[in-house]
């Protein structure tokens, strides 16, 4: 009979068990500091959101009232919102904003104590803009809340 070899897969060059595998060395995230932003208000009917973004709109940080530790209908009052406010600010300190531009959008309870917890922590408002879409014509709204 004529010598049959068997040929086996070439096993690709493993690194030896003693030798350490290289690990990606992990990069230090830069910090941008910004010295102007922009703060949205969202003062809904249940809850207040307070979002910081830089000037082209990337959010920065954000903080609502139940993110802030409250629950059920105590998100709904102006004290919530002045806190949530307070910690958005704390959130983003280490981006160094100095002034900011806000921009109020909804009806709800918290709409004037958020803009004075960003007051109080420090901040200079440059411009309040009220950003509250009303309706004027369109679609038919829907009917009223029966209780």
């Amino acid at each position: 009979m004529a010598d049959i070899e068997k040929k086996t897969p070439a096993i690709p060059d493993a690194p030896a068990e003693g030798a350490a595998a290289e690990k990606p060395t992990k990069r230090k995230k830069v910090k941008r500091t910004l010295p102007r932003a922009r703060v949205c208000i969202h003062a809904g009917e249940n809850n207040t959101i307070v979002t910081f973004t830089d000037p082209e709109g990337n959010v920065i940080g954000w903080s609502s009232s139940g993110s802030a530790g409250f629950k059920g209908t105590r998100k709904s009052t102006p004290y919530a919102a002045k806190v949530a406010a307070e910690t958005a600010c704390l959130k983003v300190k280490p981006f160094g904003i100095e002034t900011v531009d806000v921009e109020v959008k909804g009806l709800g309870p918290g709409r004037e104590q958020a803009i004075r917890g960003l007051q109080t922590s420090g901040l200079n408002l440059e411009s309040i803009i009220d950003r509250t879409p009303i309706a004027h014509g369109g679609c038919r709204s829907t009917g009223r809340r029966r209780v």
